[in-house]
């Protein structure tokens, strides 16, 4: 992908200083991330104010009941009201799709990382964890940040579907580059770090 190559540049300029291609991975992590920290932090407050409509969410769900088309126009009615979007919690994660399709074929194409160690039982980056260590941490930071990111409008069915994810992208991810789950992983954990804090801004702003 047009990533790749600057993406890789980057690696490989990170890791002339440090010689260790895993926190390479973490540094160009933490850089990507604070590239997208303003638009991360305008999703995670609209997410904090969907939280606060939850009251009249669940109003507009007891009044119009099994009546779908009049409950989603009361939902965009109130959204339109409110000046929240239901979608900016995807927002985050849509913008490193593009990072992690240019990490992913940089992982298999670059000869540098090939048997390139991390630390502990990572002795090579490019091929999966031999112990799942990675993406069971990652699975467990998706959960975190799921909870985080709950959405009082989504239909009672789309949450319980979106609870079964981080179980299936953890066993997806199982078969994935440990390299790549290490970015994933490390992406989540600032995520839910970002998240807590401009949560805790919120509130106190509230307060």
């Amino acid at each position: 992908t047009f990533l790749a190559q600057p993406l890789f540049w980057l690696l490989k300029h990170i890791h002339s200083v440090i010689g260790n291609w895993g926190f390479a991975i973490i540094l160009v992590t933490v850089l990507i991330k604070l590239v997208f920290y303003r638009l991360s932090a305008a999703s995670y407050r609209s997410m904090a104010n969907m939280r606060k409509l939850a009251p009249k969410f669940q109003m507009i769900r007891d009044r119009y009941g099994d009546d779908r088309q009049k409950m989603s126009q009361a939902m965009m009615a109130l959204y339109k009201k409110e000046k929240v979007n239901p979608m900016s919690g995807c927002w985050p994660m849509l913008v490193q799709i593009p990072v992690f399709i240019a990490l992913y074929w940089m992982l298999l194409e670059s000869v540098e990382l090939r048997q390139a160690p991390f630390i502990f039982w990572i002795q090579d980056l490019s091929t999966k964890d031999p112990y799942y260590i990675l993406p069971l941490l990652m699975g467990a930071s998706m959960f975190v940040q799921q909870r985080l990111s709950k959405n009082p409008g989504m239909d009672p069915m789309q949450q319980k579907i979106m609870q079964f994810l981080p179980i299936i992208f953890t066993f997806f991810f199982m078969l994935f580059p440990a390299g790549l789950v290490l970015y994933w992983v490390v992406n989540s954990m600032l995520s839910i770090l970002q998240q807590w804090y401009i949560t805790r801004q919120i509130e106190k702003a509230d307060g």
